[in-house]
């Protein structure tokens, strides 16, 4: 039986992170190469390592990619070839991020909104240009958020130290509407760009975090983020061809 990403090569951005580095195992098991790429490739290889994949595999490439510089990425861009598509699963932040909606000062904020948001749009306008150039089917994974489709459900992070920063709502939602626009602009069924919305991933948060969130849920509480790829996956494949500009919810009903 054929593999669902079999001769598909896959770029993917933050492949040192939470998500990133799983998506590297399961892309190739799944029959795919990988491009992996992040901003510390010392951390990265040893993320990997630590899950197990062999960094030696001739399906796997490591790079390093600073998302937030216009040239790190044009340069990916131009390095390789026969790309068939890209998850961005990076995560630019400020050290002030995720301080409380008043403390936010206006600088914080909008220096989150450039790195996060402002990255998203350059790696979307990148991997455009690619295809533009390629000629060839490509297809564009970004992760938004459930906060990117609801407001915030404050009352869960009581008796926390955390809350919702609003940076990351103001951010996920305009992902979102980047997909259409750009995948409006090419105006080519084989260019695609869809988003995954994850609701609350699992990265050992306070109890009462934990156990507020399980009751906006029907049952499963924060998902681990193996819960996340299937869905990534089947964008990323040709059983998708005609999917676009769609935002797939995956929550166990927390967003109803």
């Amino acid at each position: 039986m054929e593999k669902l990403l079999e001769n598909k090569t896959i770029l993917i951005a933050g492949a040192g992170g939470l998500l990133g580095s799983l998506l590297v195992s399961k892309i190739i098991a799944q029959g795919g190469r990988v491009i992996a790429a992040d901003i510390n490739k010392k951390a990265m290889k040893e993320r990997l390592e630590s899950l197990d994949v062999d960094i030696t595999d001739e399906y796997l490439t490591l790079t390093t990619l600073d998302i937030t510089n216009e040239k790190s990425v044009s340069e990916l861009f131009l390095s390789h070839i026969g790309i068939d598509g890209a998850v961005n699963s990076t995560y630019p932040r400020n050290k002030t991020y995720g301080a409380h909606f008043f403390d936010v000062s206006l600088e914080s904020f909008n220096e989150n909104i450039s790195l996060h948001l402002g990255s998203a749009f350059l790696f979307t306008q990148q991997c455009a240009k690619y295809f533009k150039n390629s000629n060839t089917p490509f297809s564009l994974v970004n992760i938004s958020s459930i906060y990117g489709v609801i407001a915030p459900k404050f009352e869960i992070y009581n008796n926390t130290p955390m809350t919702m920063p609003v940076e990351y709502a103001a951010i996920k939602s305009a992902i979102q509407h980047l997909i259409k626009y750009t995948v409006a602009y090419v105006n080519d069924s084989r260019f695609r760009i869809n988003c995954v919305s994850p609701g609350g991933i699992f990265d050992n948060q306070p109890s009462a975090f934990l156990d507020a969130y399980k009751k906006n849920t029907h049952g499963a509480g924060m998902l681990d983020v193996e819960e996340i790829v299937g869905s990534i996956l089947f964008l990323l494949s040709e059983q998708s061809r005609y999917v676009t500009g769609q935002n797939i919810i995956v929550d166990d009903g927390f967003s109803l």
